[in-house]
């Protein structure tokens, strides 16, 4: 897509090619990547930085007998069934319909319209698909974390500016915004945290634990 205006950090790119960002935010990266010709160009250009590091390291010594061993024990373990790959279908992403498992998104409602469908969760953080009808607000929020969110459809704008199709908003602890899809189409996007939302009114707080947001 030529017109995304927002992309992912360089600092986030490049631990998503050493292996070291945490899952929640791999997706995020991979579904954005998928999209952008200009982070994929980035991406490409980290993981052959990476590689050309690896040529440069002397290899490490090992006893012969236990490599050996290893290898033949290698041989007597049966192969892993290949896991089953999903493309990319319609606004979704492949990195998005893998996490799906090929099977369309199951929506459950928060309030006002706005659902969500949570696609990993785990100590170091979450993932979710967030669909936000037009014209509709997310709650008045702050971050005890990093946020970064991803448009797949319509739009949405806050303090900091608009955000359309494949565009990335990054938050962090100095950010409070309120998130508005814009007009026309309902904005779904793909959402990853590494920390709770610090809502600052009432009734989110309240049904946070609920809905794990």
């Amino acid at each position: 897509m030529n017109d995304i205006t927002h992309h992912i950090p360089p600092r986030l790119i490049r631990a998503y090619a050493s292996g070291s960002l945490p899952k929640s935010f791999s997706l995020v990266v991979a579904a954005h990547v998928s999209m952008c010709d200009e982070c994929r160009a980035r991406l490409e250009a980290e993981e052959f930085a990476g590689g050309a590091v690896l040529d440069t390291l002397a290899p490490a010594s090992s006893d012969n007998y236990e490599l050996l061993a290893r290898t033949l024990a290698a041989l007597d373990t049966p192969p892993l069934a290949e896991p089953q790959t999903h493309g990319a279908a319609g606004i979704y992403p492949a990195p998005i319909m893998q996490a799906l498992k090929g099977r369309p998104p199951r929506w459950r409602p928060l309030g006002g319209g706005i659902r969500q469908t949570i696609l990993d969760s785990d100590s170091e953080g979450s993932v979710r698909l967030l669909y936000i009808p037009p014209g509709s607000a997310v709650p008045d929020h702050g971050h005890n974390g990093l946020e970064l969110t991803l448009v797949l459809q319509g739009s949405f704008h806050d303090e900091t500016g608009s955000f359309g199709v494949g565009d990335v908003e990054v938050a962090d602890a100095d950010l409070d915004h309120t998130p508005m899809a814009g007009e026309g189409m309902p904005c779904i996007c793909l959402a990853a945290t590494d920390a709770r939302l610090r809502f600052h009114s009432f009734v989110p707080r309240l049904l946070q634990p609920i809905f794990r947001i």
